[in-house]
């Protein structure tokens, strides 16, 4: 499969067999020793308007294993948005630079860079979809259940109108899972993203699934939680968020609905426990120690959260590899 040149900006500009070349790719690359230099003596640019733990280290370390090296920008390290255009730093960066990360709140300045560099350009986030986070959750459903794609099923629960479950549905629906979006009314995904997950549903044959229901669990084979207020909103959304989203707090009833089979994802961080500013603040004004999972959950053997975060080292290091790789990658 020779993805060379090309950009990685969201699930639904890949094939479903691309889509799945690249989870190959990263199980290949995974069982591999490390030091494979295929992307020896390339540099790439690294653009984060967003703060980020695993897909700043992610990108960084995946580099360094093919031989790459970066240079990190951080909101305060370039001029992009400020004193330049986005169309024209992309055409700066792309004559010094192999390849471009960008992480951000507006997906269309992750499209512009693409559309002004003819190197490739990766989104490590954006409002609208956060494909590396699917690419890393896929191949962790594969690893903990030892199916093939065509027969996982995937209940996502919580705030369902966000760039993590967009991706999750639109991924899924294109490799052919059976993905349940479990969410209130007035958190359920933007209607247009639906009818995509349902387009490519028909010729995947995979099912999709919206509801209000948490019992639409039963039977999953993973459920997944994000955070109920993401980066960039306000403080006093948690007032609103708290209000709807309890009933869908995944907790240790709500893991037996789906069966004894059913394993716990989360892209991270979480607030399980008060150990971090966010949720002491939290618990001082809500009286709530645990949000999204309980702590049992998170801690509980069915939780493979940390299998899920290492693999966002892996699949991004598949996507660079296939991007900008200048040979392609047979897999044995």
């Amino acid at each position: 499969m020779d993805l060379r040149g090309r950009d990685f900006l969201r699930e639904l500009d890949f094939a479903p067999e691309e889509w799945t070349y690249l989870l190959d790719l990263a199980a290949f690359l995974k069982s591999a020793p490390r030091g494979g230099g295929r992307l020896a003596g390339q540099v790439f640019a690294l653009l984060f308007e967003k703060t980020s733990t695993r897909t700043r280290c992610a990108f960084e370390v995946a580099a360094y294993h093919e031989g790459a090296n970066v240079t990190y920008l951080d909101p305060q390290g370039s001029q992009m948005g400020h004193k330049e255009s986005v169309a024209d730093t992309a055409r700066v960066l792309a004559r010094m630079f192999d390849g471009i990360e960008h992480r951000g709140d507006d997906h269309e300045a992750v499209t512009l860079l693409a559309e002004n560099s003819d190197v490739p350009v990766w989104n490590g986030l954006s409002d609208l979809w956060h494909p590396t986070q699917t690419l890393a959750d896929q191949l962790t459903l594969r690893e903990v259940t030892g199916k093939p794609e065509s027969e996982i099923s995937l209940a996502y629960v919580g705030d369902g109108r966000n760039n993590v479950a967009n991706s999750l549905l639109v991924g899924a629906a294109l490799i052919g899972q059976d993905v349940r979006i479990v969410a209130p009314p007035q958190l359920q995904p933007a209607p247009e993203i639906v009818a995509e997950a349902r387009r490519l549903a028909d010729a995947s044959g995979a099912t999709v699934t919206i509801t209000d229901d948490p019992a639409a669990v039963a039977g999953a084979d993973a459920l997944y939680t994000d955070v109920w207020v993401s980066m960039g909103e306000k403080k006093s959304a948690w007032v609103e968020r708290i209000e709807w989203l309890m009933p869908y707090q995944v907790n240790a009833q709500l893991m037996a609905q789906a069966g004894p089979q059913a394993k716990f994802l989360h892209c991270l961080p979480a607030f399980h426990d008060q150990g971090t500013a966010v949720g002491r603040d939290i618990f001082t004004e809500f009286g709530l120690s645990e949000l999204e999972v309980t702590d049992e959950v998170f801690e509980s053997d069915a939780s493979v959260v940390f299998q899920q975060a290492e693999n966002r080292l892996h699949t991004i290091k598949a996507v660079m590899v296939a991007t900008a790789s200048p040979e392609v990658v047979e897999l044995a």
